[in-house]
């Protein structure tokens, strides 16, 4: 079954329908395509938001410690298989680029250029074959008129020659018109009858040969279409059940990390990371002070084996209080400089070894104080000598030291921003006097200098007491990732910047950034235009407009 068959009489209006339902099916493949191109990019969309969640779960290097426990590491390797899972996903609209949406949008212009040469034919043929019948009844209107002329000629030939009034002359010439209508008339009809035939044929060759092919040229196009809408449907699916089984082995590994978990194992761990290390005390000898020399023997004794211990002694309950007199420290202190030497406003107390005491005094000291808390001024720089936390047991107060360690880095590390920041502005105002007086910034970098050599200097005192297998480990510390800093307001560039120096970024006249550090004095406002791009500006060269809950907000010309 053809189209040509049923269309072989086809008008002009089922023409125009004709074409109206080809186009209409263009455009539903486009519309379909476009489907499958906003469908690919919510799977792209849903792909990224998983990566970045995926991402900012990740352990930093400073938690890798917490890799020793099953549960950290489950946990973990789920974040890593999202970020496979993820990457099925990208898959799905990577695929659906490639194998739908560039196909159609070839083929759709392809059609687009068949449909359009199809109906051109046609428009052409059926535009012909209405020349041809104008040309018939201009044939056919001559012939009439011919014939019409001719009879009048006649009947006039046939008056003059029943007149006898009339000459002879005036009769002949009105036969010889007669017979010239009547020549004219056989020739019309002769030029009316050749083609008459002549139509009748280009009729029967337009709606029996050209209109069919058209036809059945613009029905294969319109099935092909048709067939490639369902081959894409089909695709469709097939991108989305190839990644199905890659999906099922990512869910299966989180089910088998889960399961892996150990509960046993962790909490052992716990036990063996916060353990103390002191040995229990021993039993406490009696002490009869009915007899002077028994006493003296009991305490000697007791003092003989507090000194043979070479580790620390606690015990449970009450007697917890007596860690921080029992305790015998490793290594001593290094002794501080002399421009550091000031009264501890938190001395710790006296070991037992310090005191010769009667037990029983000591006892009672020990039930009726209190442990100290740390004065927070001991832990300001410059202050009194840092405290080494030697209340604690070994593995505490290693962990203690690093912690301090790690936070005195970070302040030696935000001396030198400031520094290099400084350093910056001095180089512009030297590129630039205009904007200010370069011997300016010098006393702030020589104070910034003094600071720097005193954080490092606290520093090396907190290193010399942690164990060398800290001290070891501890550059993993310094490489860790910092989280991405909020931001606090925004800002407009007033004037061009060209940031060639390092930890600067360039900006140009009227953009917008987010402001993520304002100015700490030092001439600088620290801005970022995305996720990947950020630095320092000048602040007189921005416009900066912080939020109402930042800290000091107010805004900056």
């Amino acid at each position: 079954f053809v189209w040509g068959t049923f269309l072989n009489f086809i008008s002009t209006d089922q023409f125009d329908n004709l074409e109206k339902h080809t186009q209409w099916g263009i455009d539903f493949v486009e519309k379909y395509t476009k489907f499958v191109k906003e469908r690919s990019e919510i799977e792209l969309n849903y792909a990224r938001q998983i990566r970045n969640l995926s991402k900012k779960y990740q352990p930093k290097k400073k938690e890798e410690d917490d890799n020793k426990y099953t549960w950290c590491r489950a946990f973990h390797s789920t974040l890593n298989e999202l970020n496979d899972y993820a990457g099925q996903h990208e898959l799905i609209a990577e695929n659906m680029m490639s194998q739908i949406i560039a196909e159609l949008t070839r083929y759709t212009q392809e059609i687009k250029t068949e449909r359009k040469a199809h109906f051109h034919d046609g428009r052409k043929a059926q535009q012909q074959v209405e020349a041809s019948w104008k040309q018939l009844e201009a044939c056919k209107r001559k012939f009439e008129r011919d014939c019409k002329e001719a009879d009048r000629a006649q009947q006039y030939f046939e008056k003059l020659d029943a007149d006898i009034n009339v000459t002879k002359a005036d009769v002949e010439k009105a036969r010889q018109q007669a017979q010239m209508r009547h020549q004219m008339a056989s020739d019309s009809k002769n030029e009316y009858s050749s083609y008459l035939q002549k139509f009748n044929q280009e009729q029967n060759e337009h709606y029996y040969t050209i209109i069919p092919n058209i036809f059945q040229k613009i029905q294969v196009m319109e099935e092909k279409r048709i067939e490639r809408m369902g081959e894409s449907l089909k695709t469709f699916a097939e991108v989305d059940r190839q990644i199905l089984p890659i999906i099922g082995k990512c869910l299966d590994g989180i089910t088998q990390v889960a399961e892996s978990i150990e509960p046993k194992n962790d909490s052992s761990q716990v036990i063996e990371s916060y353990k103390s290390g002191f040995e229990p005390p021993g039993d406490v000898e009696f002490e009869d002070y009915g007899q002077a020399m028994k006493r003296t023997v009991s305490e000697t004794s007791l003092s003989n084996s507090r000194s043979d211990n070479k580790a620390d002694r606690s015990s449970k309950g009450k007697s917890k209080t007596l860690w921080p007199f029992i305790k015998k420290n490793k290594s001593p202190p290094d002794p501080p400089s002399p421009s550091a030497v000031t009264p501890d406003p938190c001395p710790t107390p006296q070991t037992p070894k310090q005191s010769k005491e009667p037990l029983s005094h000591r006892f009672n000291d020990l039930m009726t104080s209190k442990p100290k808390m740390h004065c927070l001024r001991s832990l300001r720089r410059g202050g009194s000598n840092p405290e080494d936390f030697s209340h604690l047991p070994p593995e505490q107060r290693r962990k203690k030291l690093q912690a301090k360690i790690d936070d005195i880095n970070k302040d030696i590390q935000k001396e030198m921003d400031q520094r290099d920041a400084l350093t910056k502005m001095k180089e512009v105002y030297i590129k630039n006097p205009q904007m200010g007086d370069p011997n300016s910034v010098d006393p702030r970098l020589a104070e910034i200098a003094q600071n720097i050599e005193k954080l490092q200097a606290e520093a090396q005192k907190f290193e010399s007491k942690v164990q060398p297998e800290t001290a070891e480990s501890g550059d993993e510390f310094d490489d860790a990732d910092e989280e991405i800093q909020p931001t606090i307001g925004t800002c407009k560039a007033l004037y061009p910047f060209e940031g060639v120096n390092e930890g600067t970024i360039s900006v140009a006249e009227g953009e917008l950034l987010y402001v993520i550090e304002e100015d700490k004095g030092d001439g600088w406002t620290r801005v970022r235009r995305n996720e990947e791009e950020e630095g320092y500006v000048p602040t007189s060269y921005v416009e900066v407009f912080l939020d109402s809950n930042a800290k000091g907000a107010i805004t900056y010309i």
